[in-house]
């Protein structure tokens, strides 16, 4: 057979110096020639066609048993400059996110000797006591699940605004740096409310915490998107190379490979943020004051715009495009509009017999009959066909999210009911990220190599089903470990609101780190499913729509937040084993109609991903209708 992709790349040259390898290990890069040079003072240098190579690969050199190692392209230093910006700023999002829960739930304890030793009034610290819990608002559990799903769903139905700003009128950067300037004054808003003379006034205080979670969500909305998009755009690959090694062998660089690589390491950066934040700042709770607690983050957050600063010519990204959205929503219901019927099952055959998104490709229609504004190619509407496919992918994702979702609500509450010895309820959470830290590198460096040299391709899909399956057994194990709590609770299955005579939790006879179980199988779930959105939304959207695409991902977590908040009543006593129970069986249920619905997707992962780059032109007055009319353009493969 001919070359399978048969695309054309432009070579683009780096600018700018390659950090040290993180491929492979440093001796595979050297064996491989992969972007490997002589180190000068510590850097690499390589242009594109140094480690990508001009050779499409064949059907044999890619598949069967004569199939070519496949490689990753080097990361340059821009990668590590935006994962750094991330990782600052998942440290103040996190360390602030992680005091919700007991700032909400608890009421500002009792001084001492009343309270716990080392317990203060006006700042809120539990002190050093072992059952010692902060709090300030004294609203409940209930409550405080309430504000963190708020929280939650105000976060990610931000970032579909801000994608949209950004990838039509302002561009990454520009978007990024000003959704950094509306965090740092959600912070400080943050910091007022837990100031002694705030704090004591309850009233005052919740008034002036919301507005502060309000104003914060809407810069991490903001960000977040644009971030994730910007990571991976500083890596120039975008279809399978051959490359010839100095030893003669013949490997293929994949840019799958590459994204998925830099995404589970900026998905490290984010998980150390978030560990060091939420560890800090449970301490400063704990020891000092909510106010310390929300000071520290936005120290550390203000370092973002500096960073920012220092590589703001280096970064590569894709320039703001208009209107290119409106454009793919046109061509969607135009190829909708001829086939549409009131008979469900008609129309469902119709919109699903693989030639719907043929119908909108300029090549097939005739000028006269072309709307004015498909100023577009036949390569865009694969390109949109892809990114139509990974939002249908993401219809399922508010399941997981709900597993997911009690790692910050009601596991933390849970943990507060069990034996701490000492250790702040609020960081039995960080295994979480401790985990991810300690796992990452693992499945990079061992997991992955070794599927692939054994043949096994864990693609996109087959690990996101992973994902559901592995957050299913951590809401058993929780599920189970609540029962437990409830049958040895000095107060039975009222367990949440069981106090001694001072004010502190009178526990049920169980090690706090009993949890750790449930902790490392949601560690892993995020692994497969929630690295691997990332990575889809990524590869699947069109180059002009990335940051919307990505925020389509994470608006599956607004969906979630509100289908939780629905389902809130069942996050009190006695009903929590019902609470973790019911999040088992979607999580459950939702896997298998996953791999169900998708498992024809998933046998054409490679085509999508090879695609050739589309072009649109924005603005219709600037468009060239006529250039568009001898496009040569296939079906799309597979």
């Amino acid at each position: 057979m001919a070359h399978a992709f048969n695309h054309s790349a432009n070579s683009v040259e780096i600018k700018e110096a390659v950090g040290p390898p993180t491929t492979n290990t440093m001796e595979d890069e050297k064996s491989a020639g992969v972007g490997y040079t002589k180190p000068e003072k510590g850097l690499f240098s390589a242009s594109y066609n140094t480690y990508i190579g001009d050779n499409d690969p064949t059907e044999d050199e890619l598949h069967g048993p004569y199939a070519l190692r496949r490689v990753s392209a080097p990361i340059p230093w821009a990668v590590y400059a935006v994962a750094f910006v991330e990782l600052c700023e998942r440290f103040s999002y996190y360390g602030t996110q992680v005091l919700y829960s007991n700032f909400v739930n608890h009421s500002l304890p009792l001084p001492y000797p009343k309270g716990p030793a080392g317990s203060h009034h006006n700042t809120g610290a539990g002190g050093g006591s072992s059952q010692g819990v902060s709090g300030a608002l004294g609203k409940g559990v209930e409550i405080a699940n309430g504000v963190n799903t708020f929280n939650s769903f105000w976060c990610y139905i931000v970032p579909l605004f801000s994608a949209y700003i950004a990838d039509e009128h302002w561009g990454r950067y520009k978007t990024i740096c000003w959704s950094v300037g509306i965090a740092i004054i959600g912070h400080i808003i943050l910091v007022i409310s837990a100031i002694p003379p705030v704090i004591t006034n309850t009233n005052a205080c919740f008034g002036v915490f919301m507005l502060g979670v309000i104003i914060m969500g809407l810069g991490t909305g903001g960000f977040k998107p644009n971030i994730s998009a910007l990571v991976v755009e500083q890596i120039p690959a975008t279809n399978l190379k051959i490359r010839t090694l100095p030893s003669g062998e013949r490997v293929v660089v994949d840019p799958t490979i590459t994204q998925s690589r830099i995404y589970h390491y900026f998905y490290l950066f984010i998980n150390i943020g978030a560990l060091v934040g939420q560890i800090g700042m449970a301490y400063a709770e704990k020891y000092v004051g909510f106010w310390l607690a929300f000071l520290l983050p936005t120290i550390m957050f203000l370092t973002t715009p500096f960073v920012l600063w220092w590589r703001k010519n280096r970064y590569r990204q894709a320039p703001p495009q208009g209107s290119v959205t409106s454009k793919a929503a046109r061509a969607f219901f135009y190829a909708l509009s001829s086939r549409f019927s009131w008979n469900p099952v008609a129309f469902w055959k119709r919109t699903h017999d693989g030639t719907l998104w043929e119908t909108v490709k300029p090549s097939n229609i005739p000028p006269p009959l072309r709307p004015h504004w498909m100023t577009f190619d036949d390569a865009w509407v694969d390109e949109v066909r892809r990114g139509f496919s990974a939002c249908a992918v993401f219809c399922y994702y508010p399941l997981y999210w709900l597993a997911y979702g009690q790692l910050t609500n009601n596991l933390t509450a849970q943990a507060g009911t069990m034996t701490l010895h000492g250790v702040p309820n609020d960081v039995l959470n960080n295994l979480d990220p401790f985990a991810l830290i300690l796992f990452i590198p693992i499945c990079d460096q061992f997991l992955y190599p070794a599927l692939r040299k054994a043949g096994i391709q864990f693609t996109a899909i087959k690990k996101i089903f992973v994902g559901f399956m592995l957050a299913t057994m951590a809401m058993v194990w929780s599920a189970v470990l609540q029962s437990y709590i409830y049958k040895t609770s000095p107060c039975g299955s009222r367990a949440n609101n069981c106090y001694l005579s001072d004010g502190s939790v009178n526990p049920a006879p169980l090690n706090v780190w009993i949890q750790t179980g449930a902790y490392v199988l949601i560690a892993f779930s995020e692994i497969f499913a929630s690295i691997t959105a990332l990575e889809y939304a990524y590869s699947k959207a069109p180059v002009n729509m990335r940051s919307l695409i990505q925020a389509i991902s994470l608006f599956t977590n607004a969906i979630s937040s509100a289908i939780a908040e629905a389902l809130n009543p069942l996050s009190k006593d006695p009903l929590l084993i019902w609470n973790y129970g019911v999040f088992a069986v979607v999580a459950f249920i939702g896997g298998g109609l996953f791999i169900l619905q998708f498992r024809n997707l998933d046998r054409e992962e490679e085509a999508l991903n090879n695609l050739p780059q589309g072009h649109v032109e924005a603005d219709e007055k600037m468009a060239d209708c006529g250039r568009f009319e001898a496009a040569e353009i296939g079906p799309v493969r597979g």
